[in-house]
């Protein structure tokens, strides 16, 4: 019982660990409400940009479909490659490939 009434500078010693206890419980809460304010500010600045990053990706997905027109790589082909669409006398079935392929027959 005598720990419940010793005094320590005129305060008996459980109102002082009382004091530190709830001093303690002061500055954890503190801390941990300062770390969830930074936490938060992380989480925004990530968010932002995963914003940016769909946006560009929506970008670059248009840019592609533009490229890969059909008609805009036939124009190119034609106008840079010399490239025509294949005649009609040149295809062939799967059965005469081998042929082909040994010079037996031409295509």
């Amino acid at each position: 019982m005598s720990f419940f009434t010793r005094k320590v500078r005129g305060f008996r010693l459980i109102d002082v660990i009382a004091l530190g206890v709830l001093v303690s419980i002061i500055l954890s809460v503190y801390l941990a409400k300062t770390m969830a304010g930074k936490e938060r500010a992380e989480i925004a600045s990530v968010e932002k940009q995963i914003d940016a990053e769909k946006a560009r990706i929506r970008l670059l997905q248009a840019e592609v479909a533009h490229l890969e027109q059909p008609s805009r790589i036939e124009l190119l082909s034609t106008t840079h490659l010399g490239m025509a669409p294949l005649q009609a006398k040149h295809e062939t079935t799967i059965d005469k490939l081998s042929e082909i392929a040994m010079g037996k027959q031409k295509p």
